[in-house]
This record gives C-alpha cells, structure tokens and sequence, in this order.
C-alpha cells in the first residue's frame, strides 16, 4: 500500500464509502461513547482514502489495513444498494442527529450535547435561546458556527504563520513557532490552527517560575492589539484557545486557533504528537513501547529493566526521536496512515 493518500477529498474514488465510515465514527463518538469503534471507523476510512481506484467489494477492502469482516460488509451492502440499513435507523432518531449536530459546536463535547438535548435543545436556533446553559467557549463556538464548519484553505494558513512569527519576533526574536496538525503534514485545508511555541531559554525545570507565567499572555495581549487574534475561549500559562481573523479584511472568516507554550527540551516531542496523524502516534508509541521506551508529547525516555521511565533522552529535533527509535525519518506528509 506504498500508494501517497490523495489530498483531502480531493480526487478520492472513495470517497462516500469514507464518508458513511466516518458518519458511524461520529455516531459511536457522540451517542455511543464507544471510543474503540469510533477509532475502528476512521481507521477504515483512512485506508479507503488512500487507494487511487474505486473499490469493487468488501473482500477487496479487507486487504486492507484496519478493514475487518463487518466493516467489509457494510461496505459490500452500500457498494449493492447506495446506503447503509445502520445508518438509515441511526438517522431516524431526531435525538441521535441532535446530538451529533451539537457537537460540532466548538466546546460541545458528546456528555454537554446530550444534556442539551435532554432539555429539548435540538438546534442551533434552540441554543442560541438557551445560552445561558452554556460555558464562555461554548457561546463562542456558537457565534462563529459557520466560519468553524469551513475547512481553512492552506494559503491563508500560511498568510496567518507568517503574521504570527512576524508579531511575535517583534517580542523576542529567539522564540521558536511551528504550525502543526495537518497543515504540517501538508493538507490542502485544515479544520484549525495549531500552533507550538517555545524559546530556548524556557526550560521545563523552570516551568512553575513566574517568568513563564506571563509569556504566553504577553504574546496573546500583542496579537490581540494586532488584530489577529479576536476573541479569547480560554487562557492558561501554556495554553491559549482562541479565534483569530486576518485582520483589515471583511472577506476572512474567523477561525479557530490554538496556542501551546512548550518547554524547549520537550518541543520536538510535542512537534511530533501535534503533528499526527492520530494514528501515527498510537503506531510510533507502540513501536517505542516494543524497544523499551515510553514516548508522549513531552518525553522520550527509555524503561528500565523493571518498566520504568528513566532519564529524558536529549531530543534537539524530530529526527533524534526516529533514530533512537531505529526508524527511518517519516517526513511529516506521509505520516497520514
């Protein structure tokens, strides 16, 4: 399967096959709360995104990875008859689509969206009636819904990264920024901006000073009296969750962004997991688990003979992780598994 996965729905012969897998994704994610199988879903979608032909049964698609017998045949009934019978009984529940619906409001989590739902708010239009049952973030998600929906095309991403590194090297030009997510595997468009900070002289050991206390907020407030970033969902001294908009443009929308202050001996660990894909993470952790290391967002470390974590590994960049790991370096756009 060395094929390169095509760009995000773009040119993909498969793509309503991975549509409905990610619809029942959603639904074990929202409604369900079956984590497994919402991980099942779209790791089957996954690996349909990736073939450059149409696929012809489910005996094809089990070849590939993360397609077992029964999503074969739910892939077999809707390749017969165009739909899927699960689906179909899933969707004549008005609390189910509720649900699933709600929580694409940024802050709406699966246990929020259905307390909503049990107080009868079943639409956009019930909660802006009800706002006061919900949290800051949650009106914020509200309020910009239909700029959040749309995907960020990756030329205004780049237009955003270069404002942020332009602004916050007016504050200290050490500071180290990097735009992860999907936009650093490459996507054509992502859902929101993730971005990494640090600066050389911001160590973990001195991570509760008060000196790192207030610079994440110092480069908020700048942004803020630079126009880029418009609304605050939450703020903490590592931290930022946010909306943020090209500034003196009326055609931008609004979009979401996110902010982490990161120790400069944990950066390229945290580049690496806010990288992903999801998946790759979970396949480079069990990988390290296999050499008797522990990887996360923060450290590598190795286990001793009873299992447990020692020492930090030094890591100065991403390719120290795959080397001591034994693995050749993955460029970040074909880590999307």
């Amino acid at each position: 399967m060395g094929k390169r996965k095509a760009p995000d729905n773009a040119g993909n012969p498969n793509q309503d096959l991975c549509d409905f897998l990610m619809e029942l994704a959603n639904y074990e994610k929202n409604v369900s709360k079956n984590i497994y199988k919402y991980n099942a879903y779209r790791k089957a979608a996954g690996s349909l995104s990736t073939l450059t032909d149409r696929v012809k049964s489910g005996e094809e698609a089990k070849k590939l990875p993360g397609i077992g017998e029964k999503i074969a045949k739910k892939i077999d009934e809707f390749l017969k008859t165009g739909k899927l019978r699960k689906l179909e009984e899933i969707n004549k529940n008005d609390n189910n689509i509720a649900i699933n619906l709600l929580t694409r409001v940024s802050g709406i989590g699966p246990a929020k969206a259905k307390e909503l739902v049990e107080d009868g708010i079943k639409s956009l239009n019930d909660l802006k009636k009800h706002q006061d049952k919900l949290s800051h973030h949650q009106r914020l998600g509200l309020k910009y819904f239909d700029d959040f929906e749309k995907k960020i095309p990756r030329t205004e991403i780049t237009e955003i990264e270069q404002m942020l590194k332009k602004y916050i090297y007016e504050l200290n030009k050490e500071y180290i920024i990097t735009v992860c997510g999907s936009y650093r595997r490459g996507k054509e468009a992502s859902g929101d901006i993730d971005v990494l900070i640090t600066h050389p002289n911001y160590i973990s050991e001195e991570k509760e000073s008060k000196k790192k206390n207030d610079l994440l907020k110092n480069i908020v407030e700048y942004l803020e009296k630079k126009q880029l970033i418009t609304d605050t969902m939450s703020l903490g001294s590592t931290k930022f969750m946010g909306v943020c908009r090209i500034p003196n443009d009326k055609s931008k929308l609004f979009r979401r962004l996110d902010i982490r202050l990161v120790p400069y001996d944990q950066y390229y660990c945290a580049i690496l997991h806010y990288t992903g894909s999801d998946l790759f993470n979970k396949n480079i952790r069990a990988h390290a688990l296999e050499k008797k290391y522990t990887l996360n967002e923060y450290t590598l470390k190795r286990l001793t003979t009873e299992g447990v974590p020692g020492e930090a590994e030094k890591i100065t960049c991403e390719e120290d992780i795959f080397k001591i790991l034994g693995l050749p370096y993955k460029e970040p756009k074909n880590r999307d598994l």
